[in-house]
C-alpha cells in the first residue's frame, strides 16, 4: 500500500510536470468514455435492464400480422381474444385492452387526455396498487355495472390538485359520467411502448372497465384492441408462440383470412425495445470505435513522453529497480489520466444525453427514464479501467525495451542512427497510427452512408405542399353530437369562418392528416377485379372535405374534387390515388368505375389525386382512397389552413373560432405542417447526427496522431535531415521522404479501413434510404477525406524539416 501511494504520489508530479499534455489526453478520454458511457446508458435502460413490472420476462403482446397482403402488425379483436382465452395452454392470465384519446369536460377548460379501456387483470399482471380507493373489479369486466373510472397518480395530481376526497367524485369523459373509484400509485404506470395504441400517446392518463357481453366471440372485424398475457411458469416465449400458431390456423380458417395470416406472441421487453434495437447497436459499436481511436491516440502521446524518460527508467534500472515496479509506476500513471477522463467523461455523458433529449428522436422510448444510474457509473469506471491499461501498455514496452548503455550514454535524447527518418525504426507508433486511420474510415463510412440516405430521404417529395399550412386536432364530444347531422354542421361553419380570417388564403379537413401517426384502413372491393383467395385488398381511408386537396397542395390528376353537393344523402363518390389507378386501370379510366369499401355500399369514383406520403418518406404505405367528409363524418378531425403570412400567427384566431362554437371542443396538437415534415425525420436525423459527430471526432483524433508521428520522426531526426542537406540532398528530396512515409500509413490505414467498413456497414442497411451499405460514391468520398486530413496532417512536419539549417542541426549533435 505504501509503494501504491508512492506511485500515485510520483504520478501526481508527472501530471503537473506535463500539464499540457495531461490536458490532452484527459480531454480525448473524456470525449471517448463520456460517448460509450452515454450510449450504454441508453443500452442499459433499454435492452439489458428488465421492463419495470413483476415478473416482466413472462409478460408478452400478441399482435396479428398478413404479410401477404402488407400487414405485418395489427391488433387483435375481442373474437380473437376469446379463442386465445379458451384454446391456448400457454398463457396464466390475460388481458384486453383499448386506448383512446378522449376529451375531460366540466373543468374550466376542456382537457385532452390519454385513456384505457381494459379488462381486471390487467391490473394483476402489472403489479398495480391504488393509493386511493380500489382497482378495477372482475365483475366489471361485464357489461351492466356503473361506469367507473381509475385515475393515474400524475392525473390526480395535475388535474384534481391531489384532492383526497376524490374516490366518489364524477368525471365526464367524451359526454359520458364515470364516478372515480380510485386513485393509482404513483410507481405505476402504463405507456404507448407497453401498450401501443394508433397516433401519438403518452402515459394513460385514466383507466376504464371495458365490458365484453356474450357476443365478445362474434365480434371479429374490431381489430383495434391490445392483448396481453403473462407466460405460465417454465414455457418460453417459442412455446407459446408455438401454441398460439395452431390456434391462429384455426381463426384463419374461421374469419376467412389470406393464406399468410397469423399471430405473434412478443416479450414486452422486446414490445418496448421496437426497431430502436439495431440504431443503438450501431451507435454503441460507433463510439467503442471512438474511444479505441482515443486509446491510440493517448498512447502515441505517452509514447513521445516515454521516450524522453528513457535516462531515467535507465537510471533506475542501474540503481536496481525491478521492471515489476517499473511497469506498475507507468501504468499508475496511465490509469490515473484514465481515471481523470473517465470522471470528466460524466460530464461528457450528461451533456450528450441532454443532447439526446434536446433532439428527442421519437423512437427512443421512455427517454426520460434514461439517466447515470450504478450501473452506468460501474461501466464507466470499468472502462477507464480497461483504458488506463490498454493505452498504458505501449510506453511501458518503449521504455523496457531500449538498450540500458545507450540510454544512458545518449540520454534519452534523439536518435542519431543514420535512416532514423523512416518508420521501420517506429513501428509500434505506425501500427498505432494506422488502426486510428482505419477505425476513422469505418466510422466516416458509416456516417456517409446515413448522411447521403438522409439527403436523399429529405428530397422525397411528400406529395403535398407543406409551406405555409398549419394544422391542428380538433374533437367534438358529447350528447349534442350523437347523430352524424351536428357533427358536420360543427366543422363546416369552423371550415368557413377559418377561411374568412384575415391572412388566411384556404382552409381543409381530413382524417388523418399525413404524417401525423394516425391510420385508418378497411377492406375493399374493386369492380372488375377478384383477388387471389384469401388475399383480400386493404387500403388507407380518408375523410377529406371538398377545400382539402387545395389547402394542402395536392394535386388533381383526372376527373374531379369533391363539390357541395357530395351529401350524405348523395351518391356515395370517392377520389382515389394514382397509385390505385395504375394498378387496377393501367392505361384506362378510373373515372366512373366504382369500389366497395368495408363492403356496403357501391362508390363511385370521381377523381385521381397524387400520392401523399401518410406514414412517412421512406414508406410507401397502403393505397389511399378519400371520402367526402359529409358523407363519412368523424368526431376527430384535422384542421389545415394555408395562410399568406406565418402560419403560427393564425393559431390562437383560429382556437378563439372553435370555442367561440363549442366552449367544450378541444384543439390540440396544434403544427405547421413544415415541422411535421421535420419531426417524421426526426430518427433519422438523430442517427445522422450522433454518428457524424463520433466520425468528425475520429477524424480529429486520427489527424492529430498522423502529426504526433510524424512530428515525433522530424523531431528524431533532425541530425539525420542535418547531413542529407549537407551532403547535397536537396529539400525537396526531404519532402518527398517525409511525406511518402505519411503516405504509406495513410495508405495501409484507408485499405485496412476499407475491408473493415465493407463488412461492418452492412449491419446498417436498416437504416439507409435509397443507398446501399458498400455505395461507391461515399466510399470514395470517405477516402478522400480521410487522404487530405492524413496530408493536411503532415503539412506542419514537412516545414519543420524543411526548415533545418544543417550547421546548427550538426553543431547541436
Amino acid at each position: 500500500m505504501q509503494e501504491l501511494l508512492q506511485d500515485l504520489r510520483y504520478a501526481v508530479r508527472m501530471l503537473f510536470k506535463n500539464p499540457g499534455l495531461a490536458v490532452v489526453v484527459v480531454l480525448s478520454l473524456a470525449v471517448g468514455i463520456g460517448a460509450n458511457s452515454a450510449i450504454f446508458s441508453v443500452v442499459d435502460a433499454l435492452l439489458l435492464r428488465p421492463v419495470h413490472y413483476p415478473q416482466s420476462d413472462r409478460l408478452v403482446n400478441i399482435w396479428l400480422h398478413s404479410p401477404g397482403i402488407g400487414i405485418f402488425r395489427d391488433w387483435p379483436s375481442p373474437g380473437q381474444y376469446v379463442d386465445l382465452q379458451n384454446q391456448n395452454h400457454s398463457f396464466e392470465e390475460m388481458s384486453i385492452s383499448k386506448l383512446r384519446t378522449m376529451t375531460l369536460t366540466g373543468l374550466d377548460q376542456p382537457q385532452r387526455i390519454y385513456g384505457m379501456q381494459t379488462s381486471s387483470t390487467l391490473f394483476h399482471m402489472l403489479g398495480a396498487k391504488a393509493t386511493l380507493g380500489r382497482l378495477l373489479l372482475a365483475e366489471e369486466d361485464k357489461p351492466g355495472k356503473p361506469a367507473v373510472a381509475i385515475l393515474s397518480y400524475p392525473m390526480w395530481q395535475r388535474t384534481f390538485n391531489s384532492d383526497r376526497q376524490i374516490v366518489g367524485k364524477s368525471i365526464t369523459l367524451n359526454g359520458v359520467s364515470y364516478v372515480i373509484a380510485g386513485v393509482l400509485t404513483p410507481s405505476f404506470s402504463v405507456d404507448a411502448e407497453t401498450m401501443p395504441a394508433e397516433g401519438d400517446m403518452g402515459k394513460i392518463d385514466v383507466f376504464l372497465p371495458l365490458p365484453l357481453g356474450a357476443d365478445a366471440e362474434q365480434r371479429r372485424g374490431d381489430e383495434n384492441y391490445n392483448l396481453m398475457a403473462r407466460l405460465k411458469p417454465g414455457i418460453s416465449v417459442a412455446k407459446a408462440q408455438a401454441d398460439v400458431d395452431i390456434i391462429a390456423d384455426g381463426i384463419r380458417i374461421k374469419d376467412k383470412r389470406d393464406r399468410t395470416f397469423g399471430m405473434s406472441v412478443v416479450s414486452l421487453q422486446e414490445q418496448v425495445v421496437g426497431d430502436v434495437r439495431r440504431a443503438l447497436l450501431v451507435l454503441f459499436g460507433s463510439v467503442a470505435l471512438v474511444l479505441m481511436i482515443a486509446c491510440a491516440n493517448v498512447a502515441n502521446l505517452l509514447l513521445t513522453r516515454a521516450v524522453r524518460r528513457e535516462k531515467e527508467v535507465a537510471v533506475r534500472v542501474a540503481l536496481g529497480a525491478g521492471w515489476q515496479r517499473l511497469v506498475r509506476q507507468l501504468l499508475t500513471e496511465s490509469i490515473l489520466l484514465s481515471f481523470i477522463g473517465g470522471a470528466a467523461g460524466l460530464l461528457v455523458a450528461q451533456s450528450v444525453l441532454h443532447l439526446v433529449r434536446t433532439i428527442n428522436p421519437g423512437n427512443i422510448p421512455r427517454l426520460e427514464e434514461i439517466g447515470i444510474s450504478g450501473t452506468v457509473l460501474a461501466f464507466t469506471f470499468g472502462v477507464a479501467l480497461f483504458t488506463g491499461i490498454l493505452f498504458g501498455l505501449a510506453p511501458v514496452w518503449r521504455v523496457l525495451a531500449p538498450d540500458l548503455v545507450a540510454s544512458l550514454k545518449a540520454g534519452g535524447q534523439k536518435g542519431s542512427s543514420p535512416g532514423s527518418l523512416r518508420l521501420s525504426k517506429n513501428r509500434l507508433r505506425g501500427l498505432l497510427v494506422v488502426s486510428q486511420l482505419a477505425l476513422s474510415l469505418i466510422l466516416l463510412a458509416g456516417a456517409g452512408l446515413l448522411i447521403r440516405s438522409f439527403v436523399r430521404l429529405q428530397n422525397v417529395p411528400p406529395g403535398f405542399n407543406p409551406d405555409h399550412v398549419l394544422t391542428m386536432q380538433v374533437v367534438v364530444t358529447g350528447p349534442n353530437y350523437r347523430d352524424d347531422k351536428p357533427v358536420v354542421q360543427f366543422y363546416q361553419q369552423l371550415e368557413d369562418r377559418v377561411s374568412h380570417l384575415p391572412g388566411a388564403k384556404s382552409t381543409g379537413l381530413v382524417s388523418p392528416l399525413p404524417l401525423s401517426s394516425q391510420t385508418e384502413w378497411g377492406w375493399i372491393n374493386v369492380e372488375g377485379y377478384v383477388p387471389p383467395p384469401g388475399q383480400e385488398l386493404q387500403v388507407d381511408g380518408r375523410e377529406v372535405s371538398t377545400e382539402y386537396f387545395g389547402a394542402m397542395g395536392i394535386p388533381l390528376l383526372n376527373g374531379r374534387f369533391f363539390s357541395e353537393s357530395d351529401r350524405a344523402d348523395s351518391t356515395p363518390v370517392a377520389i382515389v390515388e394514382d397509385r390505385f389507378a395504375y394498378r387496377f386501370w393501367p392505361g384506362g379510366n378510373p373515372i366512373g368505375k366504382h369500389i366497395w369499401f368495408n363492403p356496403k355500399h357501391q362508390i363511385n369514383i370521381v377523381g385521381v389525386v397524387s400520392t401523399v406520403k401518410q406514414y412517412s418518406l421512406d414508406s410507401k404505405g397502403k393505397i389511399a382512397v378519400y371520402f367526402p367528409y359529409a358523407q363519412r363524418p368523424d368526431n376527430n378531425m384535422f384542421l389545415v389552413a394555408r395562410t399568406a403570412s406565418l402560419p403560427a400567427s393564425l393559431a390562437d384566431a383560429i382556437t378563439h373560432e372553435v370555442h367561440s362554437l363549442d366552449a367544450n371542443a378541444l384543439v390540440y396538437d396544434v403544427q405547421t405542417m413544415q415541422q411535421r415534415v421535420y419531426d417524421s425525420l426526426a430518427r433519422q436525423r438523430f442517427a445522422t447526427t450522433m454518428l457524424g459527430a463520433f466520425a468528425a471526432f475520429a477524424l480529429l483524433l486520427a489527424a492529430v496522431g498522423v502529426y504526433a508521428v510524424m512530428s515525433y520522426l522530424v523531431s528524431q531526426s533532425t541530425h539525420d535531415i542535418g547531413i542529407r542537406i549537407a551532403l547535397g540532398a536537396q529539400r525537396s528530396n526531404v519532402v518527398a521522404l517525409i511525406a511518402g512515409q505519411a503516405m504509406k500509413l495513410a495508405v495501409i490505414g484507408i485499405l485496412a479501413g476499407l475491408i473493415g467498413a465493407l463488412a461492418l456497414t452492412r449491419v446498417m442497411a436498416s437504416l439507409l434510404f435509397g443507398v446501399t451499405p458498400t455505395d461507391a460514391l461515399t466510399f470514395t468520398a470517405v477516402t478522400l477525406i480521410l487522404a487530405i486530413a492524413a496530408s493536411a496532417a503532415t503539412l506542419i512536419p514537412v516545414s519543420r524539416a524543411v526548415g533545418v539549417d544543417p550547421i546548427i542541426a550538426l553543431r547541436e549533435e
